[in-house]
């Protein structure tokens, strides 16, 4: 009889040679493989819907088909898979919708799957098509939820604050200030305006305020900043000639390779608010910007701004800055504490009261 095969145990495996590495190179290949089949899957899965939407839109506009027989067809196709999900009336009507929001697409035309919308789940793309009106505009969030990995949840958050057409949008001297193609990836890297709704302050705020608020809310502003930033520090001290100025908050920025320093301001944007943030960066390029930095990046975040100003303003400045407008939710109402402390009409018409009998006696 032949004796039974046996096995290493743990500490015998990380005897054997390279085996940690070995293991470690197939789990890889593994994941990668993980990876790869849902990622094939999902595309065959959006070409089925987007080919099921075309003949259903076809059949329409051909044979007149309503809403009844397309109620029918869902049906049947339910009871003819029902393993399978995604057959539902919503969602078959969905197909429908699916293919007439892209027929006219000229790369749907000539080859489909070069699409972003190919690229992400169904989920997502049910998200665009019931959010986004604008097919250009639902493309340019299906590529930007690929490039960075959004939940369809983060996918509504950026629709919501309508990202669209506030990328790229801040005014700067980007063009003038840094080489091709980084002067384009800061660009596209800044916003405006800046929506920190996270945030309830009272119409005339102060800075400090503004500050604290981000502060305690370190994340979301990290989240509404995008995809790079990494906070250094608040109020960042920097020591010119023995004397002490401070940044309101400093970034290095990972895929740009650079510091950025934001300065707040909880009013309009002036022209010498561009002195004052172009001395910072000297100052940070001296002091902390390494050889394998690229140059230091400063972002004006201003209440109000009008963009002519702004742009005459930067016009002359050999160093790179942007001025984007920031909005908070404003307070409309006092808080319940405060509001517990102010007297009521009927108070203050007692003690009036009080007060002319007083005076009449």
């Amino acid at each position: 009889m032949a004796k039974p095969k046996k096995t290493a145990s743990p500490a015998e495996k990380s005897l054997l040679p390279d085996y940690i590495q070995t293991l470690s190179t197939i789990k890889a290949e593994i994941q990668q493989a993980q990876i790869k089949a849902i990622l094939s899957a999902n595309k065959e899965l959006i070409k089925l819907y987007w080919h099921i939407g075309k003949i259903i839109a076809e059949k329409q506009k051909a044979s007149g088909w309503g809403s009844n027989t397309i109620e029918a067809l869902a049906q049947d196709l339910q009871e003819a898979f029902p393993g399978l999900e995604g057959f539902s009336r919503r969602n078959v009507f969905r197909m429908r919708a699916f293919y007439l929001a892209y027929e006219k697409v000229p790369q749907a035309v000539a080859q489909i799957e070069i699409l972003p919308i190919f690229n992400i789940p169904w989920g997502h793309n049910a998200v665009l098509l019931e959010q986004v009106k604008d097919h250009d505009q639902r493309l340019w969030y299906a590529q930007r939820a690929i490039e960075n990995g959004w939940s369809r949840s983060m996918l509504e958050t950026w629709i919501k604050s309508d990202l669209y057409n506030r990328e790229g949008k801040a005014v700067t001297n980007f063009k003038h200030t840094l080489p091709a193609p980084h002067s384009d990836m800061a660009q596209q890297g800044l916003k405006d305006p800046y929506i920190f709704d996270f945030l309830t302050l009272k119409e005339q705020h102060l800075e400090h305020e503004l500050e604290q608020g981000l502060m305690d809310n370190v994340q979301k502003l990290l989240l509404e900043l995008g995809k790079g930033f990494a906070l250094v520090g608040r109020q960042f001290n920097l020591q010119v000639s023995n004397k002490d100025y401070y940044v309101d908050l400093l970034f290095y920025h990972y895929k740009l390779r650079c510091f950025v320093a934001v300065e707040l301001k909880a009013r309009e944007f002036e022209p010498r608010d561009a002195g004052q943030i172009n001395f910072y960066l000297s100052a940070i390029d001296d002091l902390l910007r390494s050889n394998n930095d690229g140059p230091t990046i400063g972002l004006l975040l201003c209440k109000t701004k009008d963009n002519f100003t702004a742009e005459y303003a930067l016009r002359s400045i050999n160093k790179p800055i942007g001025v984007a407008e920031y909005e908070t939710e404003i307070m409309s109402k006092l808080p319940k504490e405060l509001k517990s402390s102010l007297p009521t009409i009927e108070e203050l018409e007692a003690e009036l009261e009080k007060k002319e009998s007083f005076e009449t006696d």
